[in-house]
């Protein structure tokens, strides 16, 4: 029975998903005067980018970004029960609405967004365990294998998730590993446990929404409840339907950043103490039920976990950023953020990184415009189109112009055809698509210009549009750290497809699919500096 509640009154809990006095503006916040106030969700006022440089500028030179994050947690709020929670981010999965009665427990099941803090799903659940004064418990299904992610995918994940069992005890919160599938290990969970109520992650692609999906199915007991974490704006609130492009969604996107892109307030020590608490994770035994290509190792420049994503995110503003605007489709550059590895995996927050950014759009608005530009609108925009398109990753997902040309120019004459295997190992006759691939392989990453390229010689050099398209996604996810992600299918749709794009002058193979070629990368940057630096042998 909850404290403070008369004897013999149920003891339910509806979950409302109706929005509590949020606002909304036109303005972009990208070019907004730094000296703009934003609403945040418990209906206080707050300058993000003051405060953020007033903690930057504390007395203390060995501050981190850790430490300045948490103080402006603690600045909004003094946890989330004092906080209004904007609750459009959170959609009800299941038929049934009330927490049922005489319930120990609220569960987070963590799957898109494997963080602690900055992360709205760990927020509301522990706003409803707070209200219910009961444990709050977190979970993460592991399943041997997913798509076709390798070790160096899920290692990367592994030890992040470890990071985030250490944080959630430091908060008296158990995080528990599941094996398994959802559908399979949660119902014997929320049994054992009395779990009242289950909160989760969103993601618009096809494998997790159909775990989440089961899941939900397999619990007819206890309300299910997602939140959009991922993105700023959630993808249902977005938009209702499939945009066009970003010139379609950008202003509605624009027009709700002043209602969501708010500052977090801290997950804190959870005062109702789950018990008993688990016994620590075997990652070890975690490691070796994996049944995955560990032929593809670890890469060294990206380090798992929140703490490393979010010192990552400090160099960029300091080191960078600067030069994002001018320099960032230059893969001779050093001007990216580099943390796709972080937001893609949850392990920080797409949200945290673009407040952070906003902080030094007096010094270098170009750059901070251009950045919210890609980190905001263009990604969230892959999420509409995957959320709202089941043939997000098909020829068949394309717009009708484009499924026409690839039909009509299908046939045409390729003047070199490369297996999967030839470009998997980076032997074509073009030295700058291999040294593409090579750093693809060899670094878990791509440049984001050459990705285009990258993506439509592939198109130029197999037999057809189909085959293209798989390869392209294939070798993605197959190597890249943020590799099956609606950015990549969208990359690789927009490369090969024409998604998001218009048609351009018709040419053999191509159609009206927009071209790229060498000489054009030359007039770009120089061609032999990249080429130099990733002539290797696969």
């Amino acid at each position: 029975m909850a404290k403070g509640e008369k004897k013999g009154k149920p003891a339910t809990k509806r979950l409302k998903t109706a929005d509590e006095g949020s606002s909304s503006s036109s303005s972009s916040l990208a070019t907004s005067p730094p000296s703009k106030k934003l609403k945040t969700e418990n209906g206080t006022s707050d300058d993000s980018e003051q405060e953020f440089q007033q903690v930057k500028s504390a007395p203390s030179e060995a501050q981190g970004i850790m430490e300045k994050l948490a103080a402006l947690r603690l600045r909004t709020a003094a946890s989330v029960a004092a906080f209004k929670f904007n609750k459009k981010r959170v959609r009800v999965l299941s038929q049934v609405k009330d927490v049922p009665e005489g319930c120990h427990g609220i569960v987070y099941w963590m799957s898109r967004d494997q963080r602690v803090q900055d992360n709205w799903s760990m927020l509301y659940a522990q706003r409803l365990a707070m209200k219910l004064a009961v444990p709050l418990r977190v979970c993460f299904c592991l399943q041997p294998r997913f798509l076709d992610a390798t070790i160096r995918h899920f290692a990367f994940m592994l030890k992040g998730l470890a990071e985030v069992e250490q944080e959630l005890k430091e908060l008296d919160i158990p995080f528990h590993l599941l094996i398994g599938e959802a559908k399979d290990v949660l119902p014997n969970f929320v049994k054992d446990h009395n779990i009242g109520g289950l909160v989760t992650d969103f993601s618009p692609l096809r494998v997790p929404s159909k775990w989440v999906k089961e899941a939900t199915e397999s619990l007819p007991d206890i309300p299910v409840c997602q939140v959009d974490t991922h993105n700023i704006v959630p993808c249902w609130e977005a938009s209702p339907k499939l945009e066009y492009g970003a010139r379609t969604i950008r202003p509605k996107i624009t027009k709700l950043l002043p209602t969501f892109l708010t500052e977090f307030p801290p997950v804190v020590k959870h005062p109702h103490q789950a018990k008993p608490m688990p016994k620590p994770v075997d990652w070890d035994a975690a490691d070796c039920s994996l049944d995955v290509d560990r032929t593809v190792g670890e890469v060294s420049w990206a380090k798992p976990g929140t703490t490393a994503g979010l010192l990552m995110l400090e160099e960029f503003c300091l080191k960078r950023l600067k030069y994002f605007g001018a320099d960032r489709n230059n893969p001779n550059k050093s001007a990216l953020s580099n943390l796709s590895p972080w937001i893609h995996f949850g392990q920080i927050s797409a949200q945290r990184a673009a407040l952070v950014v906003r902080g030094y759009r007096s010094k270098y608005s170009k750059s901070v415009e251009g950045y919210i530009e890609e980190s905001v609108v263009r990604r969230e925009l892959s999420d509409n189109f995957c959320f709202y398109n089941e043939n997000y990753d098909s020829i068949q997902g394309t717009n009708d112009w484009a499924k026409q040309t690839l039909k009509v120019h299908a046939k045409d004459k390729r003047e070199y055809v490369y297996s999967k295997e030839r470009l998997e190992k980076a032997r074509t006759h073009d030295d700058l698509w291999n040294a593409a691939q090579v750093q693809l392989v060899k670094e878990a990453k791509m440049h984001g210009f050459l990705r285009m390229y990258w993506a439509k010689k592939i198109l130029e050099w197999t037999p057809s549009p189909e085959e293209a398209l798989e390869i392209a996604i294939y070798l993605n996810d197959k190597y890249s750290l943020d590799g099956r992600d609606p950015n990549g299918y969208v990359g690789c749709m927009w490369s090969i497809c024409g998604i998001h794009d218009q048609g351009w002058a018709e040419r053999p193979v191509f159609g009206k699919i927009r071209y790229m070629n060498y000489n054009g990368c030359k007039r770009k940057f120089d061609v032999a500096q990249f080429v130099r630096k990733y002539k290797q042998k696969l």
